[in-house]
């Protein structure tokens, strides 16, 4: 979703500058970029330790969804193509999963602005017990959807999902945003996916 979908990422690293003036916590943006595509608990843990701030990982979180969702509701900033290929695979009748690190709260009131069952099944960062890089959230997915991984194809903007995505053994689309993605044996690229559709998707699964 973060990156591919929607570009929350200025949402993410505004709020937490933000707490770190608060809480007098030190930060940068190469801190803020090393925790794009991670869960949300590990980023928070990550957060402690590098912004120097008296707050669990728990709190952390919790303090960051609550500025996200905030700027959210305010206004969803929407990835180019993303919605448009939403919408093609749904005239398609393809099956989509949302696999995400966010939590469901933050996840919401972004499924607001989409058709009802543009999704099959959600896959959040609290309904997983190991987030990315590793490779539960993919296989749950796949499973809700009742399909095999390997006849997947997830849309990555990190290499941490890209890994995720991978190990489960789906082919995964990398579009890279705000960080890169390292090549690899079940990754193909495009630089957007801007007039992408159904069948394109299904070209990169099966040269796979």
């Amino acid at each position: 979703m973060d990156g591919t979908l929607v570009d929350t990422e200025p949402y993410w690293i505004a709020t937490e500058y933000a707490m770190a003036e608060k809480y007098g916590g030190t930060w940068s943006d190469e801190h803020a970029l090393n925790l794009v595509g991670n869960a949300l608990i590990d980023s928070g843990a990550y957060i402690r330790e590098h912004m120097g701030i008296d707050r669990t990982p728990e709190q952390i979180v919790d303090e960051l969804l609550d500025g996200v969702v905030e700027r959210v509701r305010r206004e969803v900033p929407w990835r180019p193509g993303g919605r448009e290929l939403l919408e093609d695979l749904r005239a398609h009748g393809v099956p989509c999963a949302l696999v995400t690190m966010s939590w469901v709260r933050f996840v919401e009131p972004i499924l607001e602005h989409l058709p009802e069952g543009t999704f099959a099944t959600v896959v959040t960062g609290d309904r997983v017990e190991l987030g990315k890089p590793h490779p539960e959230p993919y296989l749950k997915a796949a499973a809700d959807l009742g399909v095999e991984p390997g006849e997947c194809l997830a849309i990555e903007d990190s290499n941490t999902g890209a890994t995720s995505a991978e190990s489960a053994g789906c082919t995964v689309l990398c579009v890279p945003n705000h960080v890169p993605i390292l090549e690899g044996e079940r990754r193909v690229f495009a630089d957007t996916l801007v007039g992408l559709g159904a069948a394109d998707l299904g070209g990169f699964v099966s040269e796979r």
